[in-house]
């Protein structure tokens, strides 16, 4: 099975915190820990890595330095970096690259948020120097690009709204898929009963379609209303692509049921790409969240 988590994949944040030094300046920090890439996988013993960073030290050549410091603590070489924060693209790319790390613009970065979340909530207020009217500024949610038509090669011939119970995704490692990533439901405090709602796009190219969105970075899917009504998928920091366009209003009701069906799963969901229906084989599977 080709899917990510055949590797280590690590998850970065290097960027100014709400806490002010004796100058006055934002104090500065770099947060690593491990994407979680197996739904039955507990997060109580993945990586973590933080360290502040000097004001006057923010550059590429200091961040090099703490992810390497993390490689020895960790005694491994992750396949990837991900980061959000595309305004410290060129910082973590050229860091990562002096490394010969790919590093990866994307929303897919879900433990990362959750830690960072934690931090600005329970850890950062406790610290000297905090400032809270500077807490706000930490998180960024970038406006997606105009979304795109899927390759006409691409183009699933029929899709379909359905749902799982979030306890089935414990095993998921024994299903057959060809691409995909999940990570586990524990991390985001579901219970075994709650129902995940999904995309089941079935396509003659099923693998081909699968193999393209394996290279995409997948966030999440979300319901555009409006004079035209579509399903779109959002992949790396900000892109956007047109699933289907929704017409009848029996499928924008089952698209309405999607939404609320995400928000009471903590906009937990999946896509997934078969041939057809009677198929028992995926040709991609992802577990997605879409960060608020």
């Amino acid at each position: 099975m080709e899917r990510c988590g055949m590797s280590i994949i690590w998850e970065l944040d290097f960027y100014s915190r709400p806490i002010l030094d004796d100058n006055q300046k934002k104090v500065w920090e770099v947060l690593i820990c491990e994407s979680p890439l197996d739904p039955r996988q507990s997060t109580d013993g993945l990586f973590q890595y933080s360290s502040w960073c000097p004001n006057q030290q923010v550059n590429s050549i200091w961040l090099r330095e703490a992810v390497e410091e993390a490689m020895v603590q960790r005694q491994e070489t992750p396949k990837k970096i991900r980061f959000f924060r595309r305004q410290m693209s060129n910082m973590i790319t050229k860091a990562c690259e002096e490394l010969g790390i790919l590093a990866q613009a994307t929303r897919r970065t879900y433990r990362l948020n959750q830690w960072l979340h934690q931090r600005m909530e329970e850890f950062y207020p406790q610290q000297p120097g905090y400032e809270p009217s500077a807490a706000a500024s930490s998180f960024v949610n970038y406006q997606p690009q105009i979304p795109q038509a899927l390759p006409d090669a691409l183009q699933g011939q029929k899709w379909a709204f359905v749902s799982l119970e979030a306890g089935a995704f414990d095993e998921m490692q024994e299903w057959e898929i060809d691409f995909g990533e999940a990570f586990p439901l524990s991390m985001i405090g579901l219970t075994p009963d709650t129902r995940i709602p999904g995309i089941i796009i079935f396509s003659d190219r099923a693998k081909p379609l699968a193999a393209w969105m394996s290279g995409l970075e997948l966030a999440f899917v979300r319901v555009e209303t409006g004079a035209i009504a579509r399903l779109l998928l959002e992949t790396g920091a900000s892109e956007s692509w047109i699933l289907a366009t929704m017409t009848d209003s029996q499928t924008l009701a089952e698209a309405k049921g999607f939404e609320s069906a995400k928000q009471k799963a903590n906009e937990v969901h999946f896509v997934a790409v078969q041939t057809s229906q009677t198929s028992e084989r995926f040709a991609g599977f992802w577990l997605l969240q879409e960060l608020k």
